[in-house]
């Protein structure tokens, strides 16, 4: 990958909100002149407005289902025009998005401080506040509804697969026997509920909240992360230009696992240990620039601690000819 057109490398706080991995997101995206980005996760607009500022003519595409998003998208356009466009949808509707032919497609699936830090949000239970936990606050259940009313087999999926809590057992009949004590509906005190059975831990094994994998993986349920991160990926493939890069930033193992095993089959290559799909019946549409993802340096983890835990892959699709061959 060629380096960015101008040194726009350093990272943007704006508000509070910095942008994980942006020198690395931003090398291998190479915005230059002309060059159409899809920003399929606006949050706080820092990588959008870090490609439209790194060469003139750049143009963004954001989408975001979080209502606040839209707000803080209205500075972009008022500076950039029609260069800067949003679309208030989340990236599980992106078949709904007519547009295609990007040169760019980026992902950031970690959430904006902008969420993180707002108490009536109920991503945190760090804030005192309603278990909401939804990314769009306008549809769907929230977190307290759904373990309230959810079916056990539901909870259990959220706490023991989504969340990889291996006190799951645990989680799961304490939310059960919490239901109908208003418990549920209250971060704090869902936090202390989880924490009150899987927080015996042998001291020094882990630096994390006891709360913290369980509260993950409500979210992860509520909103259908995975589910519309597996259907968003092959449709924004397919909205790449020949020769164009996709980046994805994930923050949770699954979410990794997700985007490792399409972006390994779309180069050609085995998804997995278990993947004994034969050599022949492989069709190679992109290449693979690392074998392994990118983690922030010791550095940006001591400026922003959230970014810790973030992983990000790129993968460039094929120039192909008129007559199919690859070039």
């Amino acid at each position: 990958m060629s380096s960015v057109c101008v040194d726009l490398l350093n990272p943007i706080a704006m508000a509070g909100h910095q942008p994980v991995l942006l020198s690395e997101a931003l090398a291998f995206l190479n915005p230059c002149s002309h060059t159409k980005l899809l920003d399929c996760t606006f949050g706080g607009g820092g990588h959008a407005r870090s490609f439209l500022n790194a060469a003139p003519g750049t143009t963004v595409t954001a989408l975001d289902c979080d209502p606040e998003a839209s707000s803080r998208a209205v500075a972009l356009e008022a500076e950039f025009g029609p260069r800067f466009r949003f679309q208030d949808l989340n990236f599980g509707q992106l078949d709904r998005l007519e547009e295609s032919g990007f040169g760019c497609v980026l992902f950031d699936l970690g959430l904006s401080s902008f969420q993180l830090d707002v108490a009536e949000r109920g991503f945190s239970f760090r804030l005192e506040g309603p278990a909401d936990m939804r990314l769009d606050p306008r549809v769907g259940q929230s977190a307290s509804e759904f373990l309230e009313k959810a079916p056990k087999e539901e909870i259990v999926r959220a706490i023991r697969n989504f969340g990889e809590e291996k006190r799951w057992r645990r989680v799961v009949g304490a939310i059960l026997s919490a239901r109908g004590t208003g418990v549920l509906s209250n971060t704090s005190r869902l936090a202390a509920l989880i924490a009150s059975v899987a927080g015996n831990r042998p001291p020094r094994t882990t630096r994390i909240h006891p709360a913290t994998k369980s509260f993950q993986g409500i979210r992860l349920a509520v909103n259908r992360e995975l589910e519309n991160l597996e259907f968003a990926l092959p449709i924004a493939f397919a909205k790449l230009a020949p020769g164009g890069v996709m980046v994805v930033i994930s923050f949770h193992s699954l979410e990794d696992r997700l985007v490792k095993r399409f972006f390994r089959r779309m180069a050609g290559k085995a998804e997995h240990s278990g993947d004994s799909l034969p050599e022949q019946l492989r069709h190679r549409r992109a290449n693979l620039p690392m074998n392994r993802p990118i983690r922030p340096g010791e550095e940006e983890v001591a400026r922003n601690p959230r970014s810790r835990s973030a992983r990000l892959r790129a993968l460039q699709k094929l120039e192909i000819e008129s007559n199919g061959i690859e070039v």
